[in-house]
């Protein structure tokens, strides 16, 4: 009797050390999730703040020029440019957001002018290639029509924060493409 109330013993032990393992790795779980919840909402933030500097300063001279014109090739993600310089990318400013205390720091962000392109929501034939306005010659285009209305692109990536004040903290990079 006593060999079973040992074996009982054991097992309700062993079964309370694994939901407290589990409890323990959800908890870790949650606290990651909500981390990354922080660090999007900031990065969310970063981007409307870009996208308020590019409409009322369309050509300051920090917005990276990626155009064919412009004669720089700019990667995908450009925080991980060696070429992208101190004054493309901004830190911002406290007073037009502040990051709450739960957050990691404050967020970047860096805008490209992408170029001209054709504008394809008034021009359905027409293709955004990274040289030129062009439409698209399977449809009848055959080059560049000058009637064609075109707009200027700009690509905006933000991130949470400075990655080497991170901590081990969630890092969250968004990119969107906006049409003035």
């Amino acid at each position: 009797m006593l060999v079973v109330a040992l074996v009982l013993l054991i097992f309700v032990t062993l079964l309370g050390l694994a939901s407290i393992r589990g409890s323990s790795a959800q908890q870790k779980m949650t606290s990651n999730f909500y981390d990354r919840q922080i660090a999007f909402q900031t990065t969310e933030a970063a981007l409307r703040v870009a996208a308020e500097f590019l409409q009322n300063h369309p050509s300051d001279p920090s917005i990276r020029d990626c155009s064919s014109t412009g004669g720089n090739v700019c990667q995908a993600n450009p925080f991980d440019d060696l070429n992208l310089s101190a004054d493309s990318l901004k830190t911002v400013p406290r007073q037009q957001f502040t990051a709450s205390d739960m957050a990691s720091g404050q967020p970047q962000y860096v805008i490209e002018n992408m170029g001209t392109f054709a504008d394809p929501e008034r021009n359905p034939r027409s293709i955004l290639t990274a040289n030129s306005l062009q439409q698209d010659s399977s449809l009848g285009g055959g080059g560049f029509d000058q009637n064609t209305q075109s707009n200027n692109f700009y690509r905006i990536t933000a991130r949470s924060g400075d990655p080497s004040a991170l901590n081990g903290r969630s890092m969250v990079v968004l990119q969107v493409v906006i049409r003035q």
